[in-house]
Order: structure tokens, then C-alpha cells, then sequence
């Protein structure tokens, strides 16, 4: 009984081939036109096969070692430089510094199939995927809120790219709140939690990503209390934020973000809707229609949203708020910019010394207090008298900013004009351009340094005499001082 023979498509078509010609259904030279070989090479497999049977038209290199093949010595020294110093890199950067570093030069497939036989490497197929357990949902509304930002193209072509701010129950799937903002922001994230409590009342908790506006990621942060500007406000309304640790464990509001990104997109198109104002104000609407569709029961019918307190700020609450200490000059920094306050105030002077609190609003009004009471103010800008290069400045603010970048290029001006490294003729178009329609100095002073001086003409007069000796020294005086008092020239 012959061996098992491992043979080739190829190498089985010749076979085929050669029976039809051993059983005379076909020529050789017909077989060698088939095979694309000559009737010589025909009549020789025919004898090879009738002689040691199929195993003859096999290859006699199959299960051989290659002739280029790598020695078994230099495959163990790579493996054994990857093991030690490249054990976390995949094969394409091993194999770059497996040449630059150490000599050795190895293809990249050639060093993916010896690091997958030694378990060092495993194709993306083989990887297995973080498998994600399973979380039942809450019982009750309110519960739960997860939150997120959805950045997408929402107007498509009509209007410019936006964040949309998702709120959704984790207990029903229900959309809480939708807020179209221009970016994600800490004041976006105040604005559409204050009008969330206004609609529904306080949550147990919410569930967000880590996000900075969630969570202060810094390992080792050298201030603060651990809590970001949200963060403090949940605490001060006794409302918990949570952070997932992946995305897959909010999949409710990151499914939401699907179904938005296909029906919202196209609802508003429907619309002509193009602007966040008109978005917003359709928000409502299509919040009713989607609970509507998609909007489960709970499995327990109690609300767990609490009342906000008559007694609560929200304004208040949805601040910017950061600590700083009042000077004894009655003056504290904030942004770069120094705010004096009000020394005639009794509460200033109790809070000289001591630390105050400092608010900013969403249109940037600053309010300090000092034991809730407020300490009145007013800003004394540290760079007043230089707008820095490339600097940012609120379109509120760019009209003074104009007129004090215009003061201080005249002052500019007006210290190069008291210098002498410009013409003449710079100088007066800077002077023209400054509205002084007046010569400049040094043309002034020229022009009168070429007027004639007052006693040349009596000088003149006194040359003409044909008799110098015969002048009266006394007269000449006093026709020289007449001459200068009315600059006319003396008679003879």
C-alpha cells in the first residue's frame, strides 16, 4: 500500500492527463499542447508514472527545507531580542529596530510567522475582545441620567458643525433633555442642567464619560478640592456624578447618539432647520416623538427626581467659582486681571487678609463675596497701558480695546517724532497721519535758520559807502538798530 502523496492542482491535472494518455483517449502530442509542455516531457512523466506511480509527478522539493532558509540559531538570537527588549511591539516596528540596533535583518513576515509560533505575537482575528458584563437597568425614572456630548455635522450642509448635549434615563431609554451648544463647554453643561432641574427636578446621580468638565483627571493636581466647576455644583445640590470607565458602559446615551445621528439629522433637514436656535427650540417636539416610539416602562413606577428647593440659587450654583485671597491694599488677581475693591465697604475690611470667593457668569460678569456677602468692585487691568500680540479679546470688549490700542500707538507716534532717525518727509506724513497738517519741527527750524539775519542789509548799506572813514560809528548804531526794529533797509 503506497504512502499518502501530497500533490498540487497542478500536479493532479497532469495526472488526469497522463491516464487519458495511458488509456489511449489521447495523444501525447495533444497531452503536451494541454499541458504546455513538448512531447518529450509527455513521453518521460508517462514513463515516471507507470514506473513509481503518482508520487513521481509530485515535486521532489515539497517538504524539503527552502535554500534560503534562515538558520535555526539566528531565528532563536531574534526571538530571544524581542523576548527581552521589544516584547510589547508588533512586527513591523520590532523588525525596523531589530535592523537599526542590533544588525539583524529579518522581512516582516518573516518575523510575524516566528513571533506567532512563539506565542509573542497574535493576529487581530486571534485577539479576543474586553468582554463587556452585562448591567441590568435601573428601576426606577430618574435614577440614572447618563449624559454626553454628540459632536456631529447635525445641519449637514446648511448650517456649521455643533455639539448636541444628550440626557437619557437609564431606566426607560427616554430622552430627558437635547441642548444643541457650539462646543462642549463647563457653562453649556451648567445651562443645560439648569433647564434639565427646571423640567424634571433633581436626579440621584448621573453617568458621564471622563471628561475634564466630569472629572479632574490629573493624578497628582497640586490645588483645588478634586472636584471640577460641575462637579462642585452636583455636590452643592446634592446630586452624585459618576464616570464610566468605557463607552460601552453608557450604551444607552452612545446608542442614542445613533438613532439621533440618522433620524434628528433628517428631521431637521425636513425643517430647513439650520441654526441652533431654531434646533432648540424644535428639541421639545422631537423629544415627544422619540420617547413615544422608543421609551420602555419602568420596571418600578416611582420618580426618584427630588424637588429643587425655593431656597436654592441656581443661578447662583451654575457660576464659575474659585477662592482667592483679598490683599491688604484691598486687591486680588483673577485671569490676569487685578479687581480692586471698594475700600468704604465694612465687609472689605473684615475680609482684608482673608480668602474670598470669586464668581464668573456665563457672559463673564465677576462677583466677589466674602461670606456670602457681596463685595463691591472694580476691575483694574494689569496690562492696561499694552494689548499683547495675538492676543484674544471678547467681541464685547473689542471697541475699547480699539480706542486704547489707538491711544497708545499715538503715544508711540508722538515719542518717535521727538527722535531724529526718521526724514523729513516721514515726518510729515506721520504728522498728517496723526491730523497735525503743520511742518514738522526740523523743517521749521530750517526754514527760519535761511531767512536773512536783520543787520545783513545794513552790512550791505554800510560796504556802499565810498567813504568808510567818514561813517559815524554813533549813527551807524543807531540805523543798525532801527534796521532790525522795523527790517527795512537804511537810506543814504
Amino acid at each position: 500500500m503506497e504512502g499518502l502523496v501530497t500533490m498540487s492542482d497542478k500536479e493532479l491535472d497532469r495526472l488526469r492527463v497522463l491516464e487519458r494518455v495511458i488509456s489511449g483517449a489521447l495523444t501525447q502530442r495533444a497531452a503536451a499542447e494541454m499541458l504546455g509542455l513538448t512531447a518529450r516531457q509527455v513521453r518521460r512523466l508517462e514513463r515516471a508514472y507507470q514506473t513509481h506511480g503518482a508520487g513521481a509527478l509530485a515535486s521532489k522539493r515539497r517538504g524539503r527545507p527552502s535554500n534560503r532558509k534562515l538558520a535555526p540559531a539566528f531565528r532563536e538570537h531574534v526571538l530571544e531580542l524581542v523576548r527581552t527588549l521589544y516584547a510589547d511591539f508588533g512586527p513591523t516596528l520590532a523588525s525596523e529596530k531589530l535592523r537599526e540596533q542590533h544588525g539583524a535583518a529579518v522581512s516582516v513576515e518573516t518575523l510575524r510567522t516566528w513571533m506567532t509560533e512563539a506565542g509573542l505575537w497574535h493576529s487581530r482575528m486571534e485577539r479576543r475582545r474586553r468582554p463587556q458584563q452585562p448591567r441590568h437597568r435601573r428601576e426606577c425614572l430618574g435614577e440614572l441620567v447618563q449624559i454626553d456630548g454628540c459632536d456631529h455635522e447635525w445641519f449637514e450642509d446648511r448650517g456649521p458643525r455643533c455639539t448636541l448635549l444628550v440626557y437619557v434615563d437609564d431606566a426607560t431609554s427616554r430622552l430627558m433633555h437635547l441642548q444643541f451648544v457650539r462646543y462642549e463647554s463647563t457653562f453649556d453643561y451648567f445651562d443645560a442642567t439648569q433647564q434639565y432641574l427646571g423640567m424634571h427636578g433633581k436626579p440621584v446621580a448621573f453617568y458621564s464619560d471622563k471628561a475634564a468638565v466630569f472629572r479632574v483627571n490629573a493624578k497628582h493636581a497640586r490645588a483645588g478640592d478634586g472636584y471640577t466647576q460641575f462637579g462642585r455644583a452636583m455636590d452643592e445640590l446634592n446630586i452624585d456624578v459618576i464616570c464610566a470607565n468605557s463607552p460601552a458602559a453608557k450604551g444607552r446615551v452612545e446608542r442614542a447618539h445613533q438613532t439621533l445621528q440618522d433620524r434628528l439629522v433628517k428631521e431637521l433637514r425636513l425643517r430647513g432647520i439650520s441654526n441652533r436656535v431654531a434646533a432648540n427650540a424644535y428639541a421639545p417636539e422631537f423629544i415627544a416623538a422619540y420617547n413615544q416610539r422608543f421609551a420602555r416602562a419602568p420596571r418600578n413606577p416611582h420618580d426618584a427626581h427630588r424637588p429643587v428647593g425655593v431656597h436654592v440659587d441656581l443661578e447662583r450654583v451654575f457660576t464659575w467659582q474659585e477662592e482667592r485671597r483679598l490683599t491688604g491694599s484691598l486687591t486680588l488677581h483673577y485671569k490676569r486681571v487685578m479687581y480692586v475693591v471698594d475700600p468704604d465697604c465694612e465687609a472689605a475690611k473684615m475680609a482684608r487678609g482673608k480668602r474670598v470667593l470669586v464668581r464668573e457668569d456665563h457672559a463673564g460678569e465677576v462677583v466677589i463675596e466674602h461670606h456670602g456677602v457681596r463685595l463691591p468692585a472694580h476691575a483694574f487691568p494689569k496690562d492696561a497701558a499694552r494689548i499683547r500680540q495675538g492676543a484674544i479679546v471678547d467681541n464685547k470688549l473689542l471697541g475699547p480695546t480699539l480706542e486704547l490700542i489707538q491711544t497708545v500707538q499715538r503715544e508711540r507716534d508722538k515719542a518717535t517724532l521727538q527722535t531724529r532717525r526718521i526724514t523729513l518727509r516721514e515726518e510729515d506724513l506721520l504728522r498728517k497721519s496723526m491730523g497735525d497738517d503743520g511742518l514738522s519741527s526740523r523743517r521749521s527750524k530750517r526754514t527760519v535758520m535761511q531767512q536773512p539775519h536783520p543787520l545783513a542789509d545794513v552790512m550791505e548799506w554800510a560796504r556802499a559807502q565810498t567813504d568808510p572813514e567818514s561813517v559815524d560809528v554813533r549813527h551807524w548804531r543807531k540805523r543798525a538798530a532801527s534796521a532790525i526794529a522795523s527790517r527795512s533797509l537804511p537810506k543814504s
